[in-house]
């Protein structure tokens, strides 16, 4: 069955991730193609509905990453044209592209989150807005581009805030520097999977952590109490609900659980559209549930709609 359907994989757009989401739709294309499915590679422009129409895919994966490919415009353009989508909807992927928003309903549902407000930039740059040390990002986007840590060894914020080059936008999430581990947990459907524990290499996990061979090493199953996975496994599940995503997302979480460490765990965000490649944690943490990747893309495709 999967030979009479064609998968229109979008990937690379015009967002500060597009190298990552080239890498993911290149990945899930492979995967697809392996799976029996037709494929078309879409690398979008502006006018991407008059593509689509052209080539009239059964259904879109959408592998972009970033703004305009993960906040809810696409989806919306998808949705207007009636082709059947992969991962969250408008609403979802717009309200888990905020982080301001996204902390708020998680908080709402109970899933703890850091001391933290939102900020400009400029205000930002201007002084230290709450205690270091502190964790400085851009209210929408991800990879950890233009996230900063500052220390308690810093006396001024980062110069980079101000530069003229800036464009991740001028609102920026100020947040409470949770130490310990770095989780992660991916869910399915309704299904919350297993929990990885990434250690980089060098330094936080960055960009660099995330995407090159050997920026980080992934402890699965992560190696904690079994109450406190379980405990972390229900809060993705809750902060996945709470933003209305379907499909694939994936939850990252902070915990200090050293041997001084204050026990604290916190939520960082809810990833709608979490990265496919071959360093990436989603296809980990779905191989470590019986999950092939060919599998887990297939289910992807056969889980969109439109409406989502």
């Amino acid at each position: 069955m999967s030979s009479k359907i064609h998968v229109a994989v979008l990937l690379g757009g015009w967002s500060s991730e597009r190298e990552v989401s080239l890498a993911s739709g290149k990945a899930c294309s492979g995967a697809l193609e392996r799976a029996g499915y037709r494929v078309s590679q879409l690398d979008p422009s502006r006018d991407i509905a008059s593509e689509l129409k052209k080539l009239s895919p059964d259904v879109v994966f959408n592998a972009l990453h970033g703004t305009w490919g993960e906040d809810g415009t696409v989806q919306s353009i998808l949705e207007t044209l009636l082709i059947p989508y992969t991962h969250s909807g408008v609403l979802a992927s717009a309200l888990a592209m905020n982080k301001a928003v996204a902390r708020s309903l998680f908080e709402k549902h109970g899933v703890p989150v850091a001391e933290g407000m939102l900020v400009s930039r400029e205000e930002a740059a201007r002084r230290h807005v709450i205690q270091p040390p502190y964790v400085i990002k851009p209210n929408s986007g991800g990879s950890s581009v233009g996230v900063f840590i500052v220390t308690k060894d810093d006396e001024f914020p980062p110069a980079e805030l101000l530069s003229i080059d800036w464009s991740l936008g001028e609102d920026v999430l100020v947040e409470a520097f949770v130490p310990g581990r770095e989780l992660a947990c991916a869910v399915i459907g309704n299904t919350a999977l297993g929990i990885i524990d990434i250690v980089p290499a060098d330094g936080f996990y960055d960009y660099k952590a995330k995407y090159a061979p050997g920026g980080s090493n992934h402890i699965l199953p992560a190696n904690i109490k079994p109450n406190i996975y379980l405990h972390i496994q229900k809060l993705a599940l809750e902060a996945h609900k709470s933003l209305g995503c379907r499909g694939v997302s994936r939850a990252d979480f902070r915990f200090d659980d050293g041997p001084d460490g204050s026990g604290e765990l916190v939520c960082l965000e809810v990833n709608t559209q979490p990265g496919m490649t071959q360093t990436s944690l989603v296809p980990e943490l779905a191989a470590h549930a019986g999950y092939s990747f060919e599998r887990l893309v297939s289910w992807m495709v056969e889980d969109a709609s439109c409406r989502r």
